[in-house]
């Protein structure tokens, strides 16, 4: 008798429809279906619109009329102001006490006490060089500054991880927290800052505070939450308590986690030295704005890389002390602190605490130059390749025209469909949930047309920084010399205020979106790449080893083990290219980018709360939107299971 078989097709069909991805698609189908009639096309509905230019003008002018009388002033913010005035000047006097001759041999001595000779020389030439570019009492004012802010980041940023990475509860409360502080542009909250505490170094360091602490929160989230769980187990067997856990156990382990934050808040605060200048921090900041305000590149450039070398320095020396491996202990603190007081005195006695006036470098005139001859000779006429006005055309013409259209020719119900789409496929419908609100919100404040031109280049940067981020992070994460060679270009990238770069790069690319979309490139780029090659370089060797003794090779390795062992690290720099794209979508405003950035520019020169504050609320909107549609959430466990 012969045996009767069941057509393959007819075992498929079921499998397919038991998919989690399918039935998520096909319930939204269906929900689409029912409410299409009540759906009408075109962009946001003005019926659902709501207009706050009243309400924020009030609160701007009950702000003015009650900063002198109210006690939340007086004996608040006024606190506040008093404590980091006084840190700041403390910190400054100090400085200018020791002298130039002084300071340099402390800052030398200090990287010989913890990494050893080579780093000692490099920290001193670093000095020195800030000296020699006549810009010792601005590098002064800025150190001081920045030696405030980090470490009230650092502080601020810990606090907010360790309540992260030891909670699942604070740390989904927190998450859409750090995601406005880094997302909202800083120009969004110059104003409002202002208000409060005035032009001048309190609102400067409060600004970066709210722009640095989130790296530093989130790494140390990630670093606690990633500790080895068997080395967990071991200590609470040995009945350590919670406390002792942490202290003992959770803290060293995510030990480079924490260096990794602390480097990322030391960049991310320089990199606010320009924007803070502008309201009235002084220092290397207020230099650059000043050259870049007469279009001199040359002088911006010689302000700008004193900059590059102090999160150069702190970077390298921060990150040795932490190490923990000591190079050399021929210098003990008290002898360090003895010799620089001695050389402190000594040029004191020789008249000699500020840098002679002989020993400065011009390198304004050269610079322009050079960006004379960039403009003239690469702009357009290029042999067989173009120039690059051609390659921003063609970008904008290709790529940025046509998502921007498509973006804008959907109607509004559409895009929040796709939006919860991509939010619940790849995590809970409270992610596709909160995804929607975001989305939706926008349409709410009245900014829905330039939402989406922004977004059109966020997703065009974003596309670009991860293609090259994962790129160089994989190739860094495979070979020392690859990472050695890029740690200082990433340092440069990172720590060069993007208004010194502004300039060459509308004098290559134009006025216009592409421009715009390349500094926020240059931005976003060292983040992803640090945070990936980190990533893979933390895949547990054992793995590795087994999959070499299996006889895979380097690229099956990484494929098959280090890029699935790395996803967390790989979906935080997903989500760091995110938020550090947007956090430059302001500066693409003030190069034609338009749409949102523009907006939160004018609103801060105007003196418009409204307009400011609206585009901002827009942008940290788009940055809550991207970041559940990229990262994503594992449903909760039921109960028994």
């Amino acid at each position: 008798m012969a045996t009767l078989t069941v057509p393959t097709f007819r075992t498929k069909t079921p499998r397919l429809l038991k998919s989690r991805a399918v039935g998520k698609l096909l319930l939204l189908g269906l929900v689409t279906a029912v409410l299409l009639p009540l759906l009408h096309g075109g962009s946001w509905p003005r019926e659902l619109t709501v207009h706050l230019d009243k309400p924020l003008t009030t609160a701007s002018d009950w702000v003015i009329d009650n900063r002198d009388s109210h006690p939340l002033f007086l004996y608040f913010f006024g606190y506040v102001s008093n404590a980091v005035i006084w840190a700041v000047r403390a910190v400054y006097l100090t400085l200018l006490a020791a002298g130039w001759a002084g300071v340099t041999a402390f800052a030398a001595l200090l990287a010989w006490r913890v990494a050893g000779v080579r780093l000692a020389a490099g920290t001193a030439v670093a000095f020195l060089a800030c000296g020699a570019l006549g810009m010792w009492v601005p590098t002064m004012q800025t150190l001081a500054l920045m030696v405030v802010a980090v470490l009230a980041s650092v502080v601020v940023g810990a606090f907010l991880g360790l309540a992260a990475g030891l909670s699942d509860r604070l740390d989904r409360a927190l998450r859409p927290v750090l995601d406005t502080m880094q997302v909202l542009p800083a120009f969004a909250y110059l104003l409002p800052v202002v208000l409060v505490f005035g032009i001048g170094v309190p609102a400067a360091v409060l600004a970066t505070v709210v722009y640095a602490a989130p790296p530093m929160a989130r790494l140390t989230a990630l670093g606690l939450r990633g500790a080895d769980s068997e080395v967990l187990e071991a200590v609470e067997s040995l009945g350590a308590t919670r406390r002792q856990r942490l202290l003992t156990a959770r803290v060293p382990l995510a030990r480079k986690e924490l260096l990794l934050g602390l480097n990322q808040t030391i960049m991310m605060a320089l990199s606010m030295a320009v924007i803070a200048a502008v309201i009235g921090a002084g220092g290397l900041g207020d230099r650059v704005y000043q050259a870049l305000a007469s279009v001199d590149v040359g002088a911006a450039l010689a302000a700008g890389i004193p900059i590059v070398l102090l999160a150069v320095v702190l970077d390298r020396v921060t990150a040795a002390a932490g190490d923990g491996v000591t190079r050399s202990r021929t210098i003990g603190w008290p002898y360090a602190l003895a010799v620089t007081v001695a050389v402190a005195l000594a040029t004191r006695l020789l008249g000699a605490l500020d840098w002679p006036a002989g020993w400065t470098l011009g390198i304004a005139e050269p610079v322009n130059r050079a960006v004379d001859w960039m403009t003239a000779h690469l702009y357009s006429g290029v042999p067989v390749v173009g120039g690059t006005a051609d390659w921003a055309g063609h970008f904008t013409t290709w790529v940025l025209d046509p998502v921007r259209d498509g973006l804008q020719w959907l109607p509004w119900w559409a895009v929040l469909l796709v939006v919860a789409a991509l939010a619940w496929l790849i995590g809970t419908w409270r992610t596709a949930l909160t995804a929607v609100l975001a989305m939706a919100a926008i349409g709410v404040l009245g900014v829905w047309e330039p939402s989406l031109d922004t977004l059109s280049q966020v997703l065009a940067a974003v596309a670009v920084t991860l293609a090259l981020g994962f790129a160089a992070g994989i190739a860094a994460a495979r070979s020392d010399r690859v990472e050695r060679a890029l740690r200082p270009v990433l340092d440069v990238f990172q720590t060069m205020p993007q208004f010194v770069y502004l300039i060459p790069v509308v004098a290559l690319f134009g006025v216009g979106r592409a421009p715009a979309v390349a500094a926020a490139v240059v931005y976003a780029l060292p983040a992803v790449v640090r945070i990936t090659a980190q990533g893979l370089r933390q895949v547990d060797q054992a793995a590795l080893e087994s999959a070499r003794s299996l006889g895979a090779t380097g690229r099956q390795q990484l494929w098959q083990v280090q890029l699935p062992l790395a996803r967390r690290a790989l979906l935080l720099a997903v989500n760091q290219g995110v938020v550090l794209v947007l956090a430059v979508v302001i500066i693409g405003g003030l190069v034609g980018g338009g749409a949102l950035g523009y907006d939160v520019a004018f609103g801060l020169a105007q003196g418009d709360l409204a307009t400011g504050l609206v585009a901002g609320a827009a942008i940290v909107c788009l940055g809550l939107m991207l970041d559940r549609v990229t990262q994503p959430t594992q449903p909760r466990a039921k109960k028994g299971a």
